[in-house]
Protein backbone atom coordinates (compact mmCIF):
# COMPACT_ATOMS: atom_id res chain seq x y z
CA UNK A 1 0.00 0.00 0.00
CA UNK A 2 2.87 2.53 0.85
CA UNK A 3 4.15 1.88 -2.93
CA UNK A 4 0.88 2.57 -4.26
CA UNK A 5 0.91 5.76 -2.19
CA UNK A 6 4.47 6.97 -3.58
CA UNK A 7 2.89 5.66 -6.89
CA UNK A 8 0.10 7.98 -6.71
CA UNK A 9 2.10 11.03 -5.14
CA UNK A 10 4.78 10.75 -8.34
CA UNK A 11 2.19 10.75 -10.91
CA UNK A 12 0.51 14.18 -8.58
CA UNK A 13 3.95 15.44 -9.03
CA UNK A 14 4.26 14.55 -12.12
CA UNK A 15 1.19 16.46 -13.37
CA UNK A 16 1.23 19.53 -11.10
CA UNK A 17 3.07 21.82 -13.85
CA UNK A 18 0.85 20.83 -16.48
CA UNK A 19 -2.33 21.67 -14.69
CA UNK A 20 -0.30 24.77 -12.80
CA UNK A 21 0.04 25.98 -16.81
CA UNK A 22 -3.56 25.58 -16.84
CA UNK A 23 -4.72 27.37 -14.08
CA UNK A 24 -2.49 30.43 -15.52
CA UNK A 25 -4.01 30.10 -18.16
CA UNK A 26 -7.46 30.37 -16.56
CA UNK A 27 -6.18 33.59 -14.44
CA UNK A 28 -4.89 35.23 -16.99
CA UNK A 29 -8.14 34.99 -19.67
CA UNK A 30 -10.00 36.04 -16.19
CA UNK A 31 -11.63 32.38 -15.91
CA UNK A 32 -10.74 32.00 -12.37
CA UNK A 33 -9.62 34.56 -9.38
CA UNK A 34 -8.51 31.47 -7.01
CA UNK A 35 -5.08 32.06 -5.52
CA UNK A 36 -2.22 29.51 -6.34
CA UNK A 37 -2.10 28.21 -2.99
CA UNK A 38 -5.91 27.84 -2.68
CA UNK A 39 -5.68 26.05 -5.82
CA UNK A 40 -3.05 23.34 -5.02
CA UNK A 41 -5.05 22.31 -1.71
CA UNK A 42 -8.81 22.84 -2.64
CA UNK A 43 -9.02 19.26 -4.38
CA UNK A 44 -7.07 17.60 -1.37
CA UNK A 45 -9.99 15.69 -0.42
CA UNK A 46 -10.37 14.49 -3.96
CA UNK A 47 -6.58 13.21 -3.43
CA UNK A 48 -7.15 11.24 -0.24
CA UNK A 49 -10.26 9.71 -1.12
CA UNK A 50 -8.18 8.58 -4.33
CA UNK A 51 -5.24 7.45 -2.16
CA UNK A 52 -7.70 5.68 0.28
CA UNK A 53 -9.23 3.83 -2.85
CA UNK A 54 -5.80 2.54 -3.85
CA UNK A 55 -5.04 1.69 -0.87
CA UNK A 56 -7.95 -0.34 -0.42
CA UNK A 57 -8.24 -2.00 -4.41
CA UNK A 58 -4.35 -3.21 -3.59
CA UNK A 59 -5.14 -4.91 -0.09
CA UNK A 60 -8.05 -6.87 -1.57
CA UNK A 61 -6.40 -7.66 -5.24
CA UNK A 62 -3.05 -8.63 -3.11
CA UNK A 63 -4.87 -10.95 -0.75
CA UNK A 64 -7.00 -12.67 -3.62
CA UNK A 65 -3.79 -13.02 -5.78
CA UNK A 66 -2.05 -14.88 -2.84
CA UNK A 67 -4.94 -17.09 -2.72
CA UNK A 68 -5.86 -17.63 -5.80
CA UNK A 69 -2.71 -17.07 -7.75
CA UNK A 70 -3.33 -16.17 -11.23
CA UNK A 71 -7.28 -16.28 -11.17
CA UNK A 72 -7.39 -13.62 -9.26
CA UNK A 73 -8.00 -11.36 -11.89
CA UNK A 74 -11.76 -11.90 -12.93
CA UNK A 75 -13.19 -11.36 -8.62
CA UNK A 76 -10.17 -8.65 -8.62
CA UNK A 77 -11.97 -7.30 -11.38
CA UNK A 78 -15.39 -7.12 -9.14
CA UNK A 79 -13.42 -5.43 -6.72
CA UNK A 80 -12.36 -2.78 -9.13
CA UNK A 81 -16.06 -2.21 -9.91
CA UNK A 82 -17.50 -2.36 -6.34
CA UNK A 83 -15.09 0.15 -5.16
CA UNK A 84 -15.95 2.56 -8.12
CA UNK A 85 -19.79 2.02 -6.73
CA UNK A 86 -19.29 2.65 -3.22
CA UNK A 87 -17.56 6.27 -3.86
CA UNK A 88 -19.77 7.15 -6.31
CA UNK A 89 -22.77 6.15 -4.17
CA UNK A 90 -21.39 7.66 -0.81
CA UNK A 91 -20.02 10.99 -2.83
CA UNK A 92 -23.01 12.99 -2.34
CA UNK A 93 -22.86 11.90 1.67
CA UNK A 94 -19.69 13.45 1.67
CA UNK A 95 -20.63 16.94 0.19
CA UNK A 96 -20.15 19.94 2.07
CA UNK A 97 -20.08 22.54 -0.61
CA UNK A 98 -23.39 23.11 -1.45
CA UNK A 99 -26.82 23.79 -0.15
CA UNK A 100 -30.33 23.43 -0.95
CA UNK A 101 -31.65 25.75 -4.27
CA UNK A 102 -33.90 28.23 -2.97
CA UNK A 103 -35.39 29.31 -6.21
CA UNK A 104 -38.83 28.57 -6.38
CA UNK A 105 -39.86 28.49 -9.53
CA UNK A 106 -36.77 26.32 -10.81
CA UNK A 107 -37.65 23.90 -8.35
CA UNK A 108 -41.14 23.95 -9.26
CA UNK A 109 -39.93 23.65 -12.90
CA UNK A 110 -37.41 20.56 -11.29
CA UNK A 111 -40.93 18.71 -9.88
CA UNK A 112 -42.63 19.16 -13.51
CA UNK A 113 -39.47 17.73 -14.88
CA UNK A 114 -39.38 14.81 -12.60
CA UNK A 115 -42.73 13.58 -13.33
CA UNK A 116 -42.28 14.07 -17.00
CA UNK A 117 -39.57 11.62 -16.65
CA UNK A 118 -40.60 9.07 -14.59
CA UNK A 119 -38.56 10.37 -11.87
CA UNK A 120 -38.97 10.68 -7.45
CA UNK A 121 -38.34 13.87 -6.13
CA UNK A 122 -33.93 14.77 -7.02
CA UNK A 123 -32.55 17.25 -4.02
CA UNK A 124 -31.18 20.13 -6.04
CA UNK A 125 -28.77 22.34 -4.65
CA UNK A 126 -26.54 25.12 -5.61
CA UNK A 127 -22.50 24.97 -5.28
CA UNK A 128 -21.39 28.38 -4.75
CA UNK A 129 -18.26 29.11 -6.55
CA UNK A 130 -18.92 32.88 -8.25
CA UNK A 131 -16.07 33.98 -5.54
CA UNK A 132 -13.72 32.13 -7.63
CA UNK A 133 -14.67 31.71 -11.38
CA UNK A 134 -17.33 33.53 -13.77
CA UNK A 135 -17.91 29.70 -15.79
CA UNK A 136 -20.89 28.17 -15.48
CA UNK A 137 -21.77 24.09 -14.53
CA UNK A 138 -24.03 22.00 -13.37
CA UNK A 139 -23.85 18.24 -12.45
CA UNK A 140 -25.82 14.78 -11.59
CA UNK A 141 -24.12 12.57 -8.95
CA UNK A 142 -25.33 9.77 -7.03
CA UNK A 143 -27.42 6.88 -8.16
CA UNK A 144 -30.13 5.12 -5.63
CA UNK A 145 -31.28 7.66 -2.68
CA UNK A 146 -28.46 9.29 -3.15
CA UNK A 147 -29.29 10.97 -6.46
CA UNK A 148 -28.66 14.34 -6.43
CA UNK A 149 -28.23 17.61 -8.93
CA UNK A 150 -25.80 20.13 -8.57
CA UNK A 151 -25.78 23.79 -9.93
CA UNK A 152 -23.02 26.22 -9.34
CA UNK A 153 -24.09 29.78 -8.64
CA UNK A 154 -22.74 31.00 -11.97
CA UNK A 155 -24.88 28.85 -13.84
CA UNK A 156 -28.00 30.76 -11.79
CA UNK A 157 -26.85 34.45 -12.40
CA UNK A 158 -26.65 36.34 -15.67
CA UNK A 159 -26.04 36.19 -18.95
CA UNK A 160 -28.08 32.60 -18.18
CA UNK A 161 -31.84 33.23 -18.50
CA UNK A 162 -34.44 31.85 -16.72
CA UNK A 163 -35.04 29.54 -19.99
CA UNK A 164 -31.74 28.50 -20.12
CA UNK A 165 -31.63 27.46 -16.51
CA UNK A 166 -34.30 25.08 -16.98
CA UNK A 167 -32.76 23.45 -20.13
CA UNK A 168 -29.72 22.81 -18.05
CA UNK A 169 -32.17 21.35 -15.19
CA UNK A 170 -34.14 18.96 -17.35
CA UNK A 171 -30.48 17.67 -18.87
CA UNK A 172 -29.09 16.69 -15.73
CA UNK A 173 -32.48 14.95 -14.13
CA UNK A 174 -32.59 13.50 -17.89
CA UNK A 175 -28.97 11.87 -16.64
CA UNK A 176 -30.72 10.18 -14.12
CA UNK A 177 -34.00 9.38 -15.52
CA UNK A 178 -31.70 7.81 -18.45
CA UNK A 179 -29.94 5.87 -15.61
CA UNK A 180 -26.43 6.98 -17.28
CA UNK A 181 -24.59 6.69 -13.70
CA UNK A 182 -25.49 3.21 -13.31
CA UNK A 183 -24.79 2.89 -17.11
CA UNK A 184 -21.08 4.17 -16.48
CA UNK A 185 -20.54 2.04 -14.16
CA UNK A 186 -21.63 -1.04 -15.95
CA UNK A 187 -19.02 0.43 -18.88
CA UNK A 188 -16.81 0.49 -16.44
CA UNK A 189 -17.16 -3.17 -15.14
CA UNK A 190 -16.78 -4.12 -19.27
CA UNK A 191 -13.38 -1.91 -19.05
CA UNK A 192 -12.59 -3.47 -15.50
CA UNK A 193 -12.61 -7.56 -17.08
CA UNK A 194 -9.98 -7.30 -19.53
CA UNK A 195 -7.69 -4.45 -17.41
CA UNK A 196 -7.53 -7.10 -14.79
CA UNK A 197 -6.45 -9.95 -16.91
CA UNK A 198 -3.73 -7.65 -18.50
CA UNK A 199 -2.68 -6.36 -15.32
CA UNK A 200 -2.34 -9.92 -14.69
CA UNK A 201 -0.39 -10.81 -17.66
CA UNK A 202 2.08 -8.06 -17.37
CA UNK A 203 3.14 -8.41 -13.52
CA UNK A 204 3.70 -12.29 -13.51
CA UNK A 205 7.81 -11.69 -13.71
CA UNK A 206 7.36 -9.77 -11.15
CA UNK A 207 6.20 -12.51 -8.89
CA UNK A 208 2.50 -11.20 -10.18
CA UNK A 209 0.20 -9.29 -7.92
CA UNK A 210 1.01 -10.72 -4.60
CA UNK A 211 4.55 -9.68 -4.76
CA UNK A 212 5.36 -5.88 -3.64
CA UNK A 213 7.51 -5.13 -6.20
CA UNK A 214 5.14 -5.81 -8.54
CA UNK A 215 3.45 -2.67 -7.73
CA UNK A 216 4.85 -0.16 -9.42
CA UNK A 217 5.00 -1.60 -12.97
CA UNK A 218 0.60 -2.62 -11.99
CA UNK A 219 0.49 1.52 -11.57
CA UNK A 220 2.12 1.95 -14.94
CA UNK A 221 0.05 -0.75 -16.46
CA UNK A 222 -3.35 0.98 -15.43
CA UNK A 223 -2.23 4.29 -16.77
CA UNK A 224 -1.21 3.40 -20.14
CA UNK A 225 -4.68 1.11 -20.06
CA UNK A 226 -6.22 4.18 -19.05
CA UNK A 227 -5.06 6.33 -21.63
CA UNK A 228 -5.48 3.59 -24.52
CA UNK A 229 -9.41 3.49 -23.69
CA UNK A 230 -9.76 7.35 -23.26
CA UNK A 231 -10.96 7.50 -27.14
CA UNK A 232 -13.80 4.81 -26.31
CA UNK A 233 -14.57 6.06 -22.81
CA UNK A 234 -14.97 9.82 -24.30
CA UNK A 235 -17.10 8.07 -27.32
CA UNK A 236 -19.34 6.73 -24.50
CA UNK A 237 -19.40 10.12 -22.52
CA UNK A 238 -20.52 11.77 -25.20
CA UNK A 239 -23.19 9.29 -26.28
CA UNK A 240 -24.79 9.69 -22.89
CA UNK A 241 -24.64 13.83 -23.41
CA UNK A 242 -26.28 13.97 -26.46
CA UNK A 243 -28.87 11.83 -24.80
CA UNK A 244 -29.58 14.11 -22.34
CA UNK A 245 -29.35 16.96 -24.76
CA UNK A 246 -32.55 15.57 -26.37
CA UNK A 247 -34.59 14.27 -23.34
CA UNK A 248 -34.17 18.12 -21.80
CA UNK A 249 -35.22 19.28 -25.53
CA UNK A 250 -38.58 16.86 -25.58
CA UNK A 251 -38.97 18.29 -21.91
CA UNK A 252 -38.17 21.70 -22.03
CA UNK A 253 -39.56 21.81 -25.79
CA UNK A 254 -37.09 25.03 -25.89
CA UNK A 255 -34.48 24.78 -28.75
CA UNK A 256 -34.12 28.20 -28.80
CA UNK A 257 -32.78 28.25 -25.17
CA UNK A 258 -30.57 25.19 -25.51
CA UNK A 259 -28.70 27.33 -28.07
CA UNK A 260 -28.41 30.29 -26.71
CA UNK A 261 -27.15 28.27 -23.81
CA UNK A 262 -24.60 27.15 -25.78
CA UNK A 263 -23.22 30.39 -27.12
CA UNK A 264 -23.08 31.24 -23.09
CA UNK A 265 -20.84 28.68 -22.08
CA UNK A 266 -18.36 29.51 -25.15
CA UNK A 267 -18.67 33.31 -24.36
CA UNK A 268 -18.01 32.40 -20.24
CA UNK A 269 -15.32 29.46 -20.43
CA UNK A 270 -13.97 30.41 -23.87
CA UNK A 271 -14.36 26.98 -25.00
CA UNK A 272 -14.00 25.93 -28.64
CA UNK A 273 -17.00 25.68 -30.39
CA UNK A 274 -15.83 23.50 -32.98
CA UNK A 275 -12.62 21.97 -32.20
CA UNK A 276 -10.56 19.75 -34.08
CA UNK A 277 -11.73 16.09 -34.55
CA UNK A 278 -8.15 14.70 -32.84
CA UNK A 279 -9.21 16.92 -29.77
CA UNK A 280 -12.50 16.21 -29.54
CA UNK A 281 -11.46 12.63 -29.98
CA UNK A 282 -9.05 12.05 -26.91
CA UNK A 283 -10.30 15.55 -24.59
CA UNK A 284 -14.15 15.87 -25.53
CA UNK A 285 -16.42 14.35 -22.98
CA UNK A 286 -19.17 16.24 -24.47
CA UNK A 287 -20.56 16.89 -27.92
CA UNK A 288 -18.67 19.43 -29.29
CA UNK A 289 -20.96 23.10 -28.67
CA UNK A 290 -21.16 23.06 -32.50
CA UNK A 291 -22.60 19.99 -32.88
CA UNK A 292 -25.32 20.47 -29.84
CA UNK A 293 -26.59 23.64 -31.55
CA UNK A 294 -27.33 21.54 -34.61
CA UNK A 295 -29.16 19.37 -32.82
CA UNK A 296 -31.11 22.20 -31.44
CA UNK A 297 -31.88 23.57 -34.98
CA UNK A 298 -32.34 19.60 -35.89
CA UNK A 299 -35.32 19.38 -33.04
CA UNK A 300 -36.73 22.65 -33.42
CA UNK A 301 -36.85 21.67 -37.63
CA UNK A 302 -38.19 18.00 -36.52
CA UNK A 303 -40.68 19.69 -34.63
CA UNK A 304 -42.03 22.40 -37.42
CA UNK A 305 -40.79 25.36 -35.26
Amino acid sequence: MLLGMLGLGIAWLVGLPFRAAAHWWTRRYDQSDLGYLDWIVEDWAILAAEFLSLCLALLIVMGLARWLGERWWLPGAAVFVAIAGLFNFVAPYLDYTSDPLRDKQLLADARRYERELGLSRIPIRVEEVSNDTDQANAYAYGFGPTRRVVFWDTMLQKPFSNGEQRVVLAHELAHHSQRHLPEGLAWFAMFAVPGAWILMRATRRRGGMGAPEAVPLALLVVVVFQLVTTPLANTISRRMEAEADWKALQVTRDPESLERLMVGFSETGLGDPDPPAWAQLLLGTHPSLADRVAMARAWAERRGN
